[in-house]
């Protein structure tokens, strides 16, 4: 058996590299031990000297370290990847950036969670959600742990595997005797370790110390670890020295010892067998594991500690003493009564080092491997999923954040997180999406939607039209024009609303007023200079066509919009570059969408293999790894250059959407309607960061996809596209004939098992 680590890795001074070192020596030591290779984190800007089984390595904030490690995975014969998760070890807003390598490894994972947050962002929860769902097994070291992940999480029970966090066998460490100092051989310790940071309270320890060492004056508390990375890169050295501070103040320069230094081993096992009292005074419960805990139980140690979650649980039984956050008073009691009374401080060592010895590390690595084995004993169902999904299966149609967005004058530009930003006003391309969304959600669903929505963005249109039939863009939160002629964006998305509402009109009434607005604004087609103005107007004219079939001169109308498309498609499309322009920028499914509609209502076929040829040149760029991964638009993608990854905005896939969806009904074939769901998947998180935008929470969409993550915002542009996508794949589920089911199972096999039997 062949098995991959990746986390950080020895010699980088972090607890997650300690744990997987010492796990990986663990199950090397067991019969029949497993091939190990170690994918190592590198932290932003280090490099380390790395012994032999590492690898690979990643830099923690190059995503295409990520996806390279992950093909190497796949080409190197490796059976099992063994994930250490941590937010902070890995790239991107809350550690985003393992998802894509996740998600493109073709061999199981197992994951092992080191934190288990009570409060987690929404980023965090769905990074954990993801990771669970991919993985074979995930593991956490406290029984909390596991409640968390199937009541916060969601996470199946029978995915979730408890083994504690190890420790090593201290009794066969050889110990030097110049680790402790000589002048503190008589000297009664008390010791805390780990890494420096404000969180971890050593000042309840020090408060505590005058009421001890008037009753001891012997005692010396001896506080040994670097500070924490992230800390030194924000404040430096702050917290150290403050407590430094605390220590004068008090007068315990003679009690006190700071080591700034990364203990080994051996020197850890040094200083906890030479020590009286172990404490840990987290200032916070939220914690659900602790490496340097579990070390001082496993050493012996008569432990100390605030009820932090993990504490609580491996203190359990008399295994050590609990005392309030913050109550240095209560600790100094404490640490009295043991030193007091000598048999009680021995009976609680005995009791600890009694559980520590359940703990080693040698027990611990035969339960991974156990893990492992079972892992890939069992053959892996693929199940090839009809081309659309059963509508029960999408999240449903609720429109709540729309209707907070929008008030009587219209909804809302903008959102900070899932509530309204009312200081960027309103503008026309919004309430024209938000007018088309509501007229497909009656078709779909009769409800009350509509009669409330649709007169406010109706009549939010009209107020912006001017009086010679253009339109208005922005509209400040205070109902004053911001412009005085918008975009040709917001005029094509504007005649597009107005061409849908007068072929789906609910009544006359609408259609009428839509009739009035549109006829007024067919005199600013021919000023259009841009594509995507054009292709947006043309969309809104087919669709009056197809309710207006007779209708010649509007026939000639379209003919006129599309003929700059036709002349932009001669002029730049090759055989390598088959597209309108020499660039492909925003909103690109618009162009292949806007002749697909023309074709229709006309017929001409000209424009229909334009429309194909165009939609197979954009879907090999942007659906080339099995996932829609839109032109970012940090940079473009010019003829010949790379195609920027990131931003994505939603409008991109809201367009792809629609474009496969009229692509299906041009040619009636079923591959089209698989793609159409593909790239509606991206915003339930089939992207390249893994990550869903559609909040289930709020019934938002986050405005995008960056490199750092994710874009919490959450617009109306995005959370329209949201659901015109959405209701566009209902309506098309709904429209398709479904045959009988049929599940179609491939079994991929393993030999793995038979290599270790």
């Amino acid at each position: 058996m062949r098995i991959a680590y990746i986390a950080s890795y020895y010699p980088r001074e972090c607890g997650i590299a300690t744990f997987t070192e010492h796990l990986i020596k663990a199950m090397q030591c067991q019969y029949e031990a497993p091939e190990v290779s170690v994918i190592a984190m590198n932290d932003e800007g280090q490099e380390y000297d790395y012994p032999p089984e590492v690898a690979f390595t990643i830099r923690q904030q190059q995503m295409s370290d990520y996806l390279d490690a992950a093909d190497w995975v796949n080409g190197s014969g490796i059976d099992l990847v063994v994930v250490q998760h941590e937010f902070g070890i890995f790239g991107g807003e809350s550690g985003i950036f393992l998802l894509p390598f996740l998600h493109r490894l073709k061999v199981p994972f197992i994951a092992t969670f080191h934190t288990v947050l009570k409060e987690p962002s929404f980023l965090q929860k769905s990074i954990v959600r993801e990771i669970s769902r991919q993985a074979e097994r995930v593991v956490v070291m406290s029984r909390l742990a596991i409640s968390f992940l199937e009541d916060i999480y969601e996470v199946s029970p029978d995915k979730i595997s408890h083994i504690p966090h190890g420790v090593p066998d201290f009794g066969n460490l050889s110990i030097r005797a110049d680790v402790v100092p000589d002048n503190l051989r008589d000297r009664k310790l008390i010791f805390t370790f780990g890494l420096l940071s404000r969180n971890k309270g050593i000042e309840t320890v020090i408060n505590a110390l005058p009421q001890v060492i008037e009753r001891h004056p012997d005692v010396m508390y001896v506080v040994a670890g670097k500070t924490h990375p992230a800390v030194l890169r924000n404040s430096g050295e702050e917290y150290r020295q403050s407590l430094q501070q605390l220590v004068n103040n008090l007068g315990l320069g003679d009690h006190v010892l700071f080591l700034d230094k990364f203990l080994t081993e051996n020197d850890l096992f040094a200083w906890l067998t030479r020590s009286q009292i172990y404490v840990t005074p987290y200032l916070s419960e939220a914690q659900i594991t602790s490496g340097t805990l579990t070390y001082a139980l496993g050493a012996g140690a008569a432990v100390l500690s605030t009820p932090y979650w993990y504490a609580t649980e491996l203190l359990a039984n008399g295994r050590g003493k609990l005392f309030g956050f913050a109550q240095h008073e209560t600790l100094g009691q404490m640490i009295l009564s043991l030193l007091n009374e000598p048999a009680k401080l021995e009976a609680l060592r005995e009791k600890a080092s009694e559980y520590g010895r359940e703990l080693q590390w040698s027990r611990m690595g035969a339960r991974y491997l156990q893990l492992a084995v079972k892992v890939l004993s069992i053959p892996r169902p693929t199940v090839l999923p009809d081309p659309l999904p059963d509508p029960s299966a999408l999240p449903p149609l609720n429109l709540t954040h729309i209707r907070r967005l929008t008030d009587d004058t219209g909804i809302v530009q903008h959102a900070k997180y899932g509530i309204p930003n009312l200081k960027e006003g309103y503008c026309v391309d919004d309430n024209a999406r938000a007018l088309m969304m509501t007229l497909m959600a009656q078709q779909f669903r009769k409800g009350k939607e509509a009669p409330e929505l649709l007169p406010v963005y109706l009549s939010f249109i009209h107020y912006m039209q001017t009086p010679d039939g253009n339109f208005r863009n922005f509209l400040s939160f205070s109902r004053q024009y911001l412009d005085e002629v918008g975009s040709e964006d917001s005029f094509g998305r504007t005649v597009w609303a107005l061409g849908y509402l007068i072929r789906f009109a609910p009544n006359n009434s609408y259609r009428e007023f839509a009739y009035e607005l549109f006829h007024r604004s067919i005199q600013h087609f021919a000023a259009l200079e841009h594509l995507r103005g054009r292709a947006n107007s043309i969309i809104g004219v087919c669709h009056y066509i197809l309710h207006h079939p007779a209708d010649e001169g509007m026939v000639h109308v379209l003919e006129q919009l599309i003929q700059p498309m036709i002349d932009a498609w001669e002029r730049n499309a090759t055989d390598e570059w088959q597209w309108f322009e020499k660039s492909m920028t925003y909103d690109n499914g618009i162009l292949p969408l806007a002749m697909l509609h023309a074709a229709e209502a006309t017929g001409n076929e000209k424009w229909r293999n334009i429309a194909l040829t165009s939609l197979s040149f954009l879907e090999n760029l942007t659906m080339a790894h099995g996932y829609f991964s839109p032109v970012g638009n940090n940079g473009w993608h010019c003829e010949g250059g790379a195609c920027p990854l990131f931003d994505q905005q939603a409008i991109e896939t809201m367009a792809m959407v629609l474009l496969y969806q009229q692509a299906y009904a041009a040619t009636n074939e079923t591959d089209y309607l698989r793609k159409m769901y593909t790239c509606y998947q991206w915003f339930l998180g089939e992207n390249v960061l893994r990550i869903p935008l559609y909040d289930h929470e709020t019934h938002g969409c986050c405005d995008g996809l960056s490199a750092a993550g994710l874009n919490r915002n959450q617009g109306a542009e995005s959370t329209l596209a949201y659901f015109i996508s959405h209701i566009a794949v209902l309506q098309t589920c709904e429209a398709i004939p479904k045959p009988e089911k049929s599940v179609r199972t491939t079994i991929i096999s393993t030999n793995v098992v038979s290599k270790i039997s």
